[in-house]
């Protein structure tokens, strides 16, 4: 839940006089205790322009987060750091996260969403007309093919008749063996 800055400093003048305020409905009292607490934190250790409310919307450029990264890299805590500079102390660990993983790079804004199948270029663009050439090899190429295509028709069909044959073969061993097998009954 967002408190507003009045709402902090009033719950802050309540709990320095032994009082907690009342409890919001959609907020477990113990939760909102803790953020009482912090909020006094906060406010002795940083003044309480610390608790008003940060520019989330602002672009660190990668040469900004650069020189908070090392500031807590050189021993800074990252809570003093955030709030000395305006941001939260979460966005913060993960700059330093990305700067141990990746470096400098990781620092960087990457382009957010989902990326397309194929490059824009190929969906807007015509095909560009063939050089006499290309249009040699096309032709080549098609007879090729047609060729090619022949071919694998005439080994398909030597293949049905390869099996024909050996499947009337296979008919006509049992036909015989079914036929010596009636004899040697009547024996």
């Amino acid at each position: 839940m967002r408190y507003s800055f009045e709402f902090k400093l009033k719950c802050i003048d309540l709990y320095h006089h032994g009082i907690w305020p009342d409890t919001p409905e959609d907020v477990s009292q113990k939760t909102f205790h803790d953020n009482i607490r912090e909020w006094v934190r906060i406010s002795e250790g940083y003044g309480v322009e610390a608790l008003k409310h940060k520019n989330l919307d602002k672009n660190w450029s990668p040469e900004e987060k650069l020189e908070l990264v090392s500031q807590v890299i050189s021993g800074k805590s990252t809570r003093d750091v955030a709030f000395s500079n305006g941001i939260s102390s979460g966005m913060l660990r993960q700059w330093v996260h990305r700067y141990r993983e990746s470096g400098y790079n990781g620092l960087i804004n990457k382009k957010r969403g989902r990326t397309f199948k194929e490059p824009a270029a190929m969906r807007k663009s015509e095909p560009k007309p063939l050089t006499e050439s290309e249009r040699e090899e096309l032709i080549r190429l098609r007879a090729e093919n047609e060729y090619i295509k022949a071919e694998i028709e005439v080994i398909k069909k030597r293949i049905a008749l390869r099996q024909e044959k050996e499947a009337a073969q296979l008919k006509a061993k049992k036909q015989r063996s079914s036929k010596s097998s009636v004899k040697k009954d009547i024996d």
